[in-house]
């Protein structure tokens, strides 16, 4: 039923669905740039940084997390940092979210990492209270700064 796989290039346009479904959940359609080549390149091209498991129920693929390593100071150690979790509303509650996140701490285990990290938005309340369940803390203290590619010095 449930098979939790990392991605292949010829699942590009699978996570190109799920970045487009999770845009629209997060009322953020409208900043999706990424297209088949872009993923095609980042995801898999040379030297990728970005990677991505894929959950699948029944051979369908019904869910997604793109993560990418990142490095804490403190630790001396790399990390995870969970981009993007989604899973298809119609196949929500049925543990999938949780095996996606239980497989990323495996690879952060695995590869002896120091922790894996994410941001929520403040107003998705289902998926704080998921994370609750996990032991997750909200790391309420830091505040996130963004600077865009048009803003760049």
């Amino acid at each position: 039923m449930l098979r939790i796989q990392k991605a292949t290039i010829s699942d590009a346009h699978v996570i190109l669905e799920f970045i487009k479904k999770l845009a629209i959940y997060e009322k953020l359609e409208h900043e999706v740039t990424a297209d088949l080549e872009s993923i095609q390149n980042s995801f898999f091209g040379t030297n990728p940084r970005v990677f991505c498991l894929l959950a699948y129920w029944n051979s369908v693929p019904v869910g997604f997390a793109v993560y990418f390593y990142n490095y804490s100071t403190f630790l001396a150690k790399h990390g995870l940092y969970l981009e993007d979790l989604f899973i298809d509303p119609n196949y929500r509650s049925k543990g999938l979210g949780k095996a996606l996140l239980k497989a990323l701490i495996q690879i952060a285990k695995d590869e002896n990492l120091g922790r894996v990290e994410w941001s929520v938005l403040d107003w998705n309340t289902p998926a704080i209270d998921f994370y609750k369940t996990l032991r997750a803390r909200a790391m309420d203290e830091w505040t996130v700064f963004r600077i865009t590619q048009e803003d760049f010095c």
